[in-house]
């Protein structure tokens, strides 16, 4: 009889030894999960808001951007423009004007705040070319104007997706029909939000 019982306790034995080496096999073998680190977005935005009121002078202009970037040095954009202006200063009348255009741009960051800028712009300009004393109003062209846009800025970290930008860019093609003249600078200042 005793050689029955152990006989019949030998599987239950057998089994509890399996159950423990698997056990110690699993625990051995599980390893802790790597946590992933989010990755940055390469898409940012953000624009200019100017305006300019003296006397009798009213200028408006709105200028978003979007940007993406290709590596963390290196990015490419576009921006469109819409610029109101009303001018009053001349005895005979008002002159209003809605002027528009849109351009591509590339940046390089050769340092963490500084970055280089070049610009292709096409902007239209509507332009005062006289004045009809019969219907007393002024007369108007619409130009197309390109520009070639150099320089560079500055990038402030405002928070964890906001920055604040001052940016002095030079027009170097100089056509005719350009309102930056004699190298004049363009200066920017804004906000730019990445998505």
């Amino acid at each position: 009889m005793k050689k029955f019982l152990l006989l019949a306790l030998l599987p239950v034995f057998f089994s509890l030894a399996q159950t423990t080496g698997v056990q110690k096999d699993s625990t051995v073998q599980t390893q802790p999960k790597e946590i992933e680190q989010p990755k940055e977005n390469p898409w940012y935005y953000g624009g200019t808001v100017g305006f300019n009121f003296w006397g009798d002078y009213f200028y408006l202009s709105v200028n978003p951007f979007v940007g993406y970037k290709i590596s963390p040095k290196f990015s490419v954009g576009g921006k469109v423009q819409y610029v109101y202006i009303n001018d009053s200063r001349s005895d005979l009348g008002d002159f209003t004007s809605h002027n528009y255009g849109a351009s591509i741009f590339s940046r390089f960051r050769p340092i963490q705040p500084i970055y280089l800028h070049a610009e292709f712009a096409y902007a239209s300009y509507e332009n005062a070319t006289s004045y009809n004393l019969t219907t007393k109003e002024y007369e108007s062209e619409r130009v197309w104007v390109p520009f070639l846009l150099l320089g560079g800025g500055f990038v402030q970290q405002i928070s964890a997706n906001t920055a604040a930008y001052v940016e002095v860019l030079v027009d170097v093609l100089q056509d005719d029909n350009s309102p930056y003249k004699d190298w004049d600078p363009i200066v920017s200042v804004g906000v730019g939000v990445g998505f």
